[in-house]
């Protein structure tokens, strides 16, 4: 059940198709989304060296920044706006000033779901790792999190990535007990050697999905997640990515994971990220 979204207006290039899928989402259950905004003065202020006499020139680069920031702000939020009261959708705007992950974290803990893009944050066009803005979501409990494609898709074909991890279970128990889109194929996978245990795997999953009312094909691909994902989804046309991380990993390798990682920064696809 989805009744509260959250939803970034970060002004970047997938601000769009991110409302557009909280749109969506909040037309098909019925949910309320809250937009935040954050505007992250300590990042806007930081315009590198500052050689000797040119710190007029950087009063003005600092000015010109948060000027860009507050235009991207205002027409994110009347797009927003605007979408959602063509659908009769109830919202919240939450414009704020401060760190955005912060920002993020504290709203996302009375939300069901948090949708931003793939690869951008808040950073208005003033670059930021969108890697370790995942990382920083992420271990701090942001899930599930549906970050967005470039382009929007029509959720049809939903891959689901299961290792047989504690992980990847909970992320696929995630997005089932959610059931965010009604009526999609669900096709789980598991990359890696063909034996028995595989195979006792993908049956004990599919049986798990069957019982929560999905119909669903299971597929070994003996190639590994993290090179291979990504063109398995684009070749078999599916529409989503369910993945799911440790926990454990981001905190001791300060990363997402390997295959994680490599699905943000090559697909071409929107991902649900839980844990």
């Amino acid at each position: 059940m989805i009744k509260r979204i959250l939803l970034g207006l970060g002004g970047t290039p997938y601000t769009d198709v991110a409302i557009d899928r909280a749109v969506e989402l909040a037309i098909a259950h019925g949910a309320l989304i809250t937009g935040v905004t954050v505007v992250d003065t300590k990042q806007l202020k930081q315009v590198g060296p500052i050689p000797p006499g040119g710190e007029a020139y950087a009063a003005k680069l600092r000015e010109r920044r948060l000027s860009i920031t507050e235009e991207r702000i205002d027409n994110a939020i009347e797009q927003f706006k605007k979408k959602c009261d063509e659908s009769n959708i109830p919202t919240k705007i939450e414009r704020e000033t401060g760190d955005p992950f912060e920002s993020m974290i504290a709203h996302a803990r009375y939300n069901d779901v948090t949708i931003f893009g793939l690869k951008s944050l808040f950073d208005y066009g003033f670059t930021v790792e969108p890697r370790d803005a995942l990382i920083r979501l992420v271990s701090q409990g942001v899930r599930p999190i549906i970050a967005v494609s470039p382009e929007f898709r029509h959720i049809r074909n939903v891959l689901i990535a299961y290792s047989g991890s504690m992980e990847s279970a909970k992320a696929m128990r995630r997005y089932v007990q959610l059931n965010p889109w009604r009526n999609v194929r669900l096709r789980v996978v598991h990359f890696g050697k063909s034996d028995d245990s595989a195979d006792q795997l993908l049956k004990d999953a599919g049986d798990y999905c069957r019982d929560h009312g999905f119909p669903n094909e299971t597929e070994l691909v003996e190639q590994s997640a993290r090179e291979h994902l990504i063109e398995y989804a684009q070749q078999n046309d599916m529409d989503l990515i369910v993945m799911g991380n440790s926990i454990r990993n981001l905190l001791f390798r300060h990363l997402l994971g390997d295959t994680v990682l490599n699905a943000i920064q090559q697909s071409d696809r929107p991902l649900f990220l839980a844990q």
